[in-house]
């Protein structure tokens, strides 16, 4: 096997670097404390090409592989969590348009994301429809040759900034399978009837935009449904190997930040006399930061590289790759905050905000428990 990546990956990991570091780690803490959307930011990204670079070359993306997103993303978590979310999730629900959609919905949606003009997002979770995607009970009836929506949807990302929204809604309650009669329709926020109220007060991710969607009555023409009438659900589940390879990204950067920020802290702090990293308690603190870090990368990119090569064992990866890298991100958080002792616990050192941005990688894109759950079933047998 060949672990080495390419001159241009490696070209693409410093550039991307080197953006985060000239553009977001000035500005991270004023985001973070203002819990506001970075504008700005996003203006520089698009002209990066960091916006829906994994889109096709012929909708405005660079064609990243997944890996080449995966080293995007962990190189924009190791600066700042919060902004690279918000840079990474600009196109968040398009994959879903630009498997399943039309060439007109191609056309439309997915140019004005790379080019800065518009933001997207993807509307599954609701209050009482988080893990369980099959309880979702947002509706939409068909009304001649419009669908009409009536729901509301929680903990979604953009929701307040986002120009339109993939979302997951019930199109036929009959049917007997508990996963079909889902659809996922497109949905554009200046619609009569829609309202987004943005979620204030989280622990992390504070820069990054999250709300809840209120549909009442929102009508939009069918042609925004997205792919075949009834086969939502599965398209969500195809969705999610992708976007759980790239969760487990964020979490190899928030360790990757936290384990450079506490070895750059340990060479430098002195207690009796000597620096800290002298001491082997210290050190070994850090040899197990990294000995993880690494672990969780090498499982992340083999995801990653599952995605592009369709390996059957790619659901089974993508959820061992999000659940160990997650808890990996939360664990050198951790340990970060107690190499820096006191300094630690106050935002005078990004460790803090590290450690408080962790945590959502254990939460978002199915919680810890239901990785476990789905690595148990692929191993049984007892599911795709």
């Amino acid at each position: 096997m060949d672990f080495g990546l390419s001159q241009e990956q490696q070209q693409l990991r410093e550039e991307v670097r080197r953006f985060g570091e000239n553009e977001i780690a000035p500005v991270a803490t004023e985001y973070d404390t203002e819990e506001a959307y970075p504008y700005d930011v996003m203006d520089k990204a698009a002209e990066m090409g960091l916006l829906g670079a994994h889109f096709p070359l012929e909708y405005g993306g660079v064609d990243y592989s997944s890996l080449e997103n995966a080293l995007m993303i962990e190189e924009l978590f190791a600066v700042d969590p919060g902004i690279a979310l918000c840079i990474t999730s600009a196109g968040f629900g398009a994959e879903a348009i630009i498997e399943f959609g039309t060439e007109e919905q191609k056309e439309n949606y997915l140019p004005p994301i790379t080019d800065g003009e518009a933001v997207m997002g993807a509307a599954i979770s609701e209050p009482h429809a988080g893990s369980d995607v099959s309880s979702v009970s947002t509706r939409a009836e068909k009304d001649g040759n419009e669908w009409v929506l009536n729901g509301t949807k929680m903990w979604i990302t953009n929701g307040s900034v986002g120009d339109y929204f993939v979302v997951m809604c019930e199109t036929d309650p009959d049917v007997d399978d508990r996963y079909a009669g889902f659809s996922q329709i497109i949905v554009e926020s200046d619609r009569d009837g829609f309202e987004a109220d943005k979620i204030t007060g989280k622990m992390g991710i504070r820069a990054s935009d999250t709300a809840e969607l209120i549909l009442d009555d929102v009508r939009v023409p069918e042609e925004n449904l997205v792919g075949t009438c009834g086969m939502g659900f599965l398209q969500v589940m195809e969705f999610f190997d992708e976007t759980r390879t790239a969760v487990a990204a964020q979490g190899v950067g928030i360790a990757k930040g936290a384990n450079e920020r506490a070895l750059e802290y340990a060479k430098e702090r002195k207690q009796f006399g000597r620096e800290i990293s002298d001491f082997q308690a210290i050190q070994h603190k850090l040899a197990d930061m990294h000995i993880q870090t690494e672990a969780a990368r090498n499982l992340t990119y083999k995801s990653a590289w599952s995605v592009d090569n369709e390996a059957d064992s790619l659901t089974a990866l993508a959820s061992m790759a999000k659940e160990f890298a997650s808890r990996v991100a939360t664990h050198c958080a951790d340990e970060a905050v107690q190499v820096h002792g006191g300094a630690g616990f106050v935002n005078d050192h990004d460790v803090e905000r590290l450690y408080r941005d962790s945590k959502i990688t254990q939460i978002y894109e199915g919680t810890t428990e239901i990785q476990k759950n789905i690595v148990a079933r692929e191993l049984l047998g007892k599911g795709a």
